[in-house]
């Protein structure tokens, strides 16, 4: 008989055995993180819309930089 899997979270978790900041040293080396302030996050709210805004920020500025030389 197996056994039933139970999808619900335990109450309390023990990590006394856990290592804090054990992959902290990956993630930076993979990730460019910068924080939004909270008027910013209403107008951008996901990477996508920041991406996004960026990109077309920068062909702009290519744009005036081929005009004004």
């Amino acid at each position: 008989m197996k056994k039933q899997i139970d999808s619900e979270m335990l109450p309390e978790y023990d990590f006394s055995g856990g290592v804090r900041g054990k992959y902290v040293s990956r993630l930076a080396k993979g990730s460019n993180i910068a924080v939004l302030d909270k008027d910013v996050q209403k107008i951008f709210p996901n990477s996508v819309a920041v991406n996004t805004a960026l990109r077309a920020l920068g062909k702009a500025l290519e744009a005036v930089q081929k005009v004004t030389g």
